[in-house]
């Protein structure tokens, strides 16, 4: 079979996929337990497709039936779907218009020429090179894929470069993205690599703390888990483990409420308590130091909870302290309660009344 001279930069058919140096693959082996890749092979959060501008949706993809020029650059990138791979804008030498080709059918050369600098920067954690790429006019995914459908931002999370991790979450990169090779989101490297201050980072931008790996665990499960093969004497380690499910944790309980604590249950740092939410979800134990102190307190002192319907009168305390008069809902008679003991909302409900009654009548 004959090759056509205006097609010596492309190949004809997929070859199998082969590792070159732009897809080196992460050491994810130098975790103390097992993320060795698995048969499953799950979607990403986001269609990276969704992110390209829409004035790359005028150009035609790849058709294997016809003739095109010699290849002149790349001029653009888009991971596809799932992370399977990844299609590149070619710029022809002659006057047909720019075409979507999948990476397989292009020489290695040519997709080196356009990859290398960016996996170099991501691997390297370089913030400078890679600030430079994003700003340039390359066309390129911000997500863009390897062998193993990891971003730039897995790659730069688990080296703990809070900088590259900064520029890409502002760039757009997708925080959610599951690689094909476990699952693993950048807060999974993040955690599994001990690097607290990324973890941060990429919760501010969104990232779901709750998402799993192919192996069923989050950022927290598999943190926890490190930590508990982690030998005592590793104080270091282990401390940085702590902060970053601190972190997490900090992240799952942030907006959820309690309304009140039912049990509870360890000692010291270890502390738990069975609580009810106000948004009506399961009840749930949750970490001592992420439940309110004075809801701890009242639990700890026995108090028994009641439901204030409103704030009726107010007096001086005999201590100095502002005493205000609570109907209850479930109590029939009000009772004087401390300032500290009732809801400022009920508070604010009953001197804005004052406030109206009193215009009203001067």
């Amino acid at each position: 079979m004959n090759i056509l001279p205006s097609l010596s930069r492309l190949k004809l058919s997929p070859p199998p996929l082969t590792t070159t140096a732009t897809t080196t693959s992460f050491p994810i082996t130098h975790f103390p337990i097992s993320l060795k890749p698995t048969n499953f092979s799950l979607s990403a959060t986001l269609d990276t497709r969704e992110s390209l501008p829409p004035a790359q949706e005028q150009f035609s993809d790849y058709d294997e039936d016809e003739t095109y020029g010699e290849v002149s650059r790349i001029i653009g990138s888009r991971a596809l779907e799932n992370g399977r791979g990844m299609e590149y804008l070619i710029e022809w030498k002659d006057e047909h218009a720019p075409t979507w080709v999948p990476s397989d059918y292009i020489a290695n050369d040519v997709v080196s020429e356009y990859e290398t600098p960016w996996w170099t920067a991501a691997k390297k954690a370089d913030d400078a090179a890679l600030k430079q790429l994003i700003e340039s006019s390359d066309g390129r995914d911000i997500d863009a894929v390897d062998q193993d459908g990891r971003t730039a931002l897995l790659f730069v999370s688990g080296l703990g470069s809070e900088q590259c991790v900064q520029l890409l979450a502002e760039a757009g990169a997708n925080v959610n993205h599951r690689d094909n090779n476990g699952g693993l989101t950048a807060l999974h490297m993040a955690a599994g690599y001990v690097k607290p201050g990324v973890a941060k980072i990429l919760i501010d931008f969104g990232a779901d703390p709750e998402i799993e790996d192919d192996r069923g665990r989050t950022p927290l499960q598999l943190a926890a888990e490190i930590l508990k093969v982690t030998p005592q004497l590793q104080f270091a380690r282990r401390l940085g483990l702590e902060n970053v499910m601190r972190v997490l944790e900090g992240a799952i309980y942030e907006y959820a409420e309690v309304e009140e604590i039912f049990e509870r249950r360890g000692k010291g740092e270890n502390v738990e308590y069975l609580v009810k939410w106000k948004d009506g979800s399961d009840n749930e134990w949750v970490k001592g130091r992420f439940v309110a102190e004075d809801l701890v307190k009242d639990f700890e002192a026995g108090l028994e909870y009641a439901v204030a319907e409103c704030v009726v009168d107010r007096r001086e305390g005999e201590g100095g302290g502002t005493e205000y008069l609570v109907k209850w809902a479930d109590i029939e008679e009000a009772t004087w309660e401390p300032q500290e003991n009732v809801d400022p909302d009920l508070i604010n409900h009953f001197e804005e009344g004052n406030k109206q009654q009193i215009a009203e009548t001067s």
